[in-house]
């Protein structure tokens, strides 16, 4: 079983401000990304940047079998939204954007602006008999936006303030996402199959990426990993380690090769992988354009900007 997450990057039809321009460059778009999934041959999919549900439903038609789609009812300003993709069909256990009750409404801008719940929807779904239990996430961007639409500060000190709203957000989101895998573990790691897939926005070792793993400990690669103990039950493993290391990125940020989309697997899940990678399995490097801080500027280009991340799994 192979599961797997991927931005879609702006997975909209056309006609609108942010999908492509014309129905050939739809098709194109559509057509790459169904080329991607079809090699990949996930079991399921988490996805995000889906900005119309209905181009989801598209991408859908164009693969092999009959393919079930999730999606959450949460999108943002946008209009973009997470959701699964699977060959076998799900139940949706939530969709909530709520953050814990005892975390403090965070700052937004230089208005005093805060916010009380994550941006777009963390959902969560159950698939097969055992079940299995996964949930996908799309957490606030390092991309920093500016008042009246900029994507370029006026100075330093806004750049660093805006930079910080944005981790103040991500990091709460987090949180919540954090306490939704609490809730799929339901403090049985080593009994469930849960995973968390997603676009974190940040990488392996980053604050917020560190706040979703559970207890410290047993890390891959560390003498602690085979032996079990107390923290087993709520931990989860990034499967990042796993990835060759030449292969360790899925998206290129000004020239600079990031992984800031993530799996995380409980106990009973990641003792059963035998592979990690991003982009098309056997393939080598993701071949990835590098993104500037204006998203506007692939409008309408085909395929994404970030590559699949994906882990398997054993029986």
């Amino acid at each position: 079983m192979l599961l797997g997450t991927w931005n879609l990057e702006n997975l909209y039809r056309p006609g609108g401000p942010y999908g492509p321009k014309d129905e050939a460059a739809y098709e194109a778009k559509l057509a790459a990304l169904a080329a991607v999934i079809t090699e990949l041959d996930p079991a399921l999919l988490g996805v995000q940047e889906v900005g119309d549900p209905e181009a989801l439903k598209d991408l859908a038609g164009m693969l092999d079998d009959d393919w079930h789609v999730a999606l959450s009812e949460h999108a943002d300003s946008r209009g973009i939204r997470v959701g699964f993709l699977s060959r076998t069909p799900l139940t949706v256990v939530a969709d909530t954007t709520a953050f814990p009750a005892e975390l403090h409404p965070v700052q937004a801008d230089d208005s005093g602006l805060t916010v009380t719940r994550a941006g777009r929807g963390l959902l969560a779904v159950e698939a097969g008999d055992g079940p299995l239990r996964v949930a996908v996430c799309h957490l606030k961007s390092k991309l920093l936006s500016y008042p009246d639409g900029r994507f370029q500060p006026r100075d330093e000190g806004e750049r660093a303030r805006y930079g910080a709203y944005a981790l103040y957000r991500r990091a709460a989101e987090a949180t919540a996402l954090r306490a939704l895998a609490d809730e799929l573990l339901a403090g049985d790691g080593q009994g469930r199959d849960v995973a968390i897939l997603g676009d974190l926005n940040d990488e392996v070792r980053a604050a917020t990426t560190q706040i979703l793993l559970g207890p410290p400990g047993s890390e891959i690669g560390t003498p602690g990993y085979d032996r079990a103990d107390r923290g087993d039950a709520t931990r989860l493993w990034d499967v990042a380690p796993l990835i060759p290391p030449g292969q360790r990125w899925s998206r290129v940020n000004s020239g600079r090769r990031e992984l800031i989309d993530h799996v995380l697997l409980s106990h009973r899940l990641i003792h059963r992988a035998t592979a990690a990678g991003t982009g098309l399995p056997g393939e080598g490097p993701p071949g990835l354009p590098s993104v500037g801080p204006d998203p506007a500027e692939r409008r309408g280009e085909p395929g994404s900007d970030h590559a699949p991340v994906w882990v398997r799994i054993g029986g």
